[in-house]
C-alpha cells in the first residue's frame, strides 16, 4: 500500500458536507450557510447530507452516520468531504464503516480536526488515503493569516505539490466568536504574540518523515488497536521514520499526561523522528503544566519535541496532511513545516 492522493479539486466539483460526530443546532444554521457559500465561491457545488441534526451530541444514529460518510467518500462525483466541526463520539463509526469499499474507491479528500481525528487518522492508516487535519467547515470563512494555508488551498493542489507554512507570530488566547450574533465573522482576533518552542532541550531542529497524528483525547482511545497501527504504516510508507503531531483539545494536564503515556506505551511514537505539539488552551494543574505533561510522557523518547505549533484548537490553524512527506525546521530565527503531496 502506498499513500494515495485524491486528484485536485476543479471548478464545478462537488464537496460533501456531513456530520460524522456533532451536528449543527438550528441557531447556528446561519454560520453554516456562510461557510457553505465560502466553498461555493471557489466554484464548487456543495452537497449537504442528512446527518446534520444538532439536537443531540451526535447528528444521527451511528449506522446512519457511517453509511452517509461511506457513501460520500466512495461517490466518484464527490471530491472532498468536510464536516461542520468535530464532537465527542465519532469512535462509534469505526466498526461500521465499509473499509473494503473505502480502500477500493477512488480517493477522496477528507478534511477536519478534533473528533474527526478518530476517523481521519485510521482512514489514512488503513486505506493509504491522505487526509487534511485542519479547518473544519465552520472555520472556513475566516481569512487565513499570512504564512498559513487553508484546506481549500490544499485540496486544489496537484499531486507532487510542495508548500511551506510558517507561524504567523500571533494567536488567539482569549475570547471566542458568537456565531449566533455574528454568523458572518471572517476575521480572527489574534491577540497574543507567540511562536514555536522546543521543549526537550536546546539547539536547532531539522527532521523529516511522513506526517501522521491528531487530537490526543481522541486518538488515545485507539492506541494499541488495529485502527491506529502507526508502526505498520511507518514500515510500509516511511521506513526512515515519521513526523508525529499531537494536540490537546481541552483535557487538563493530568489527563493529557496519562493519555500520552498510554499512546507511547502502545507504540504510537516509536518511529517518530520529531514530535510536533499543537498550541492548547487546555488547563494545567497546580503541579503540572501542559508542556510539562508532554515532557513527562514523551521526554524519554530522546527526539526533538516542538510545541505551540498552530495545529490544534487554538486559532489560527496550520493544516497538516496525514500521509504527506514532511520536513520541519526550527531554529532561533526560523520555524517552518514543508509538506509534499507525494
Amino acid at each position: 500500500m502506498s499513500v494515495r492522493y485524491p486528484r485536485p479539486l476543479r471548478p464545478a466539483d462537488r464537496v460533501g458536507v456531513t456530520s460524522p460526530s456533532s451536528g449543527v443546532p438550528k441557531e447556528l444554521q446561519g454560520r453554516l450557510d456562510v461557510a457553505i457559500r465560502e466553498v461555493e465561491a471557489r466554484g464548487y457545488e456543495v452537497v449537504v447530507g442528512h446527518c446534520m441534526s444538532g439536537d443531540g451530541h451526535v447528528s444521527a444514529p451511528a449506522a446512519d452516520r457511517a453509511a452517509e460518510l461511506t457513501a460520500m467518500l466512495t461517490d466518484p462525483g464527490i471530491r472532498a468531504v468536510v464536516p461542520p466541526w468535530g464532537g465527542e463520539t465519532a469512535i462509534d463509526l469505526l466498526p461500521l464503516l465499509d473499509w473494503d469499499r473505502l480502500r477500493e474507491a477512488e480517493p477522496t479528500w477528507l478534511v477536519g480536526f478534533s473528533d474527526l481525528s478518530t476517523v481521519m487518522t485510521p482512514f489514512t492508516l488503513l486505506t493509504g488515503t491522505a487526509t487534511v487535519h485542519g479547518n473544519n467547515l465552520m472555520d472556513t470563512p475566516y481569512r487565513v493569516p499570512e504564512g498559513l494555508s487553508s484546506w481549500l488551498d490544499i485540496v486544489s493542489a496537484p499531486v507532487g505539490h510542495r508548500f511551506t507554512q510558517i507561524p504567523p507570530g500571533r494567536y488567539r488566547a482569549t475570547g471566542w466568536d458568537d456565531y449566533r450574533a455574528r454568523p458572518d465573522v471572517r476575521t480572527y482576533s489574534l491577540d497574543t504574540p507567540g511562536g514555536w518552542r522546543r521543549l526537550d532541550g536546546e539547539g536547532d531542529v531539522e527532521a523529516e518523515g511522513r506526517l501522521i497524528g491528531g487530537c490526543i483525547e481522541m486518538l488515545c482511545n485507539l492506541a494499541g488497536t488495529a485502527w491506529l497501527d502507526v508502526s505498520a504504516f511507518a514500515r510500509a510508507e516511511s521506513p526512515q521514520g515519521l513526523l508525529v503531531y499531537v494536540e490537546a483539545g481541552g483535557d487538563d494536564a493530568f489527563a493529557i499526561c496519562r493519555n500520552l503515556h498510554g499512546m507511547r506505551l502502545a507504540g504510537f511514537f516509536d518511529t517518530a523522528n520529531a514530535i510536533l505539539v499543537g498550541r492548547t488552551s487546555a488547563p494545567g494543574t497546580d503541579s503540572l503544566t501542559q508542556h510539562e505533561a508532554v515532557l513527562d510522557a514523551l521526554g524519554s523518547l530522546n527526539v526533538p519535541i516542538i510545541a505551540d505549533v498552530e495545529c490544534g484548537h487554538v486559532p489560527p490553524y496550520l493544516p497538516i496532511v496525514n500521509g504527506a512527506r514532511g520536513r520541519v525546521v526550527h531554529t532561533s530565527t526560523r520555524s517552518e513545516l514543508t509538506q509534499t503531496l507525494g
